[in-house]
């Protein structure tokens, strides 16, 4: 990266932690580009240079925080990784709360962030945002059952779609319950009582190889 480069991209860094820091003080529909910069420590035609509305900048904020999150994961990816291709698979887990716990601690973080996301869910293109997750964690893990390729989707939808509810809900709370509570609720409804480790519903797919 060039120093042309890096000056932008640390000038929109600048105006992503400007916005957040104006989230903590007031709702999203009452901040103005003028006190965006004024954070910022930038002027009007610095921010349409990267942006045409607020609206644009939230968007990107959400990748930066985002990014951000993942890299919370960074150090502990690798190990992930290997114990994903070598460890036996009755003790392997779909999700434990060794992933959870570091995600809702940043949502936490960053809640008035999530919550503008959440009162504004149609300015945001989401799908993507999992993708590494997808990629790095889930998707090699479904190998290891010997998924196939066209029921993968659905069985990360189903997942991710059910924590992100729960998410959700949580922001409408304001994060008030302890996160503790939040990750073994996750984890019950995951793993209920009498089912095998890994298996949302008792079958032996999820706890050991695939039948066939």
């Amino acid at each position: 990266m060039n120093k042309a480069e890096s000056r932008y991209f640390s000038t929109a860094a600048r105006m992503d932690e400007a916005l957040i820091a104006c989230l903590e003080q007031k709702d999203f529909a009452y901040i103005t580009v003028k006190e965006i910069c004024k954070k910022a420590g930038v002027n009007r035609s610095t921010f349409y240079l990267h942006y045409e509305t607020i609206a644009d900048l939230l968007n990107e904020c959400v990748e930066y925080t985002n990014s951000r999150c993942f890299q919370r994961y960074s150090s502990e990816l690798a190990d992930i990784k290997k114990r994903l291709a070598s460890d036996h698979l009755e003790d392997l887990i779909f999700i434990s709360p060794e992933y959870l716990r570091p995600y809702f601690e940043f949502v936490r973080e960053n809640k008035h962030l999530y919550q503008v996301v959440l009162q504004n869910q149609e300015l945001f293109h989401t799908r993507h945002t999992f993708q590494r997750i997808f990629d790095d964690i889930f998707s090699p893990l479904l190998d290891r059952f010997r998924f196939p390729e066209n029921e993968k989707p659905y069985i990360v939808h189903f997942y991710l779609g059910g924590i992100t509810s729960i998410v959700w809900e949580w922001l409408r709370r304001d994060c008030a319950d302890p996160i503790e509570q939040i990750v073994d609720l996750c984890m019950r409804l995951i793993l209920p009582s009498g089912t095998e480790k890994g298996s949302p519903n008792g079958e032996r797919h999820f706890s050991g190889e695939r039948d066939g």
